[in-house]
């Protein structure tokens, strides 16, 4: 568990980076982020590339991209 966890974190501070987002994302959110674009990247683009923790990392760090992208439109703020 703690292992997903991690890996969680490093997709999602990977993507939040990708997305200029990172900075106002919190530690948890970037987790969530992680974990819910590895299920959308795996289940979009399926597992090719390295994996740790069960985690396709190149199709998940796309489909956290893709997360954050629509979580933003919809919920960001006007900059």
């Amino acid at each position: 568990m703690i292992w997903s966890m991690l890996i969680g974190l490093f997709i999602g501070a990977v993507a939040g980076s990708i997305t200029n987002r990172g900075e106002r994302m919190g530690c948890f959110t970037k987790m969530f982020a992680g974990w819910i674009g590895s299920s959308v990247g795996q289940s979009l683009f399926g597992h090719w590339g390295p994996s740790f923790a069960g985690m396709a990392l190149i199709p998940s760090i796309i489909g956290a991209v893709i997360v954050i992208a629509v979580v933003d439109f919809f919920f960001g703020g006007r900059r």
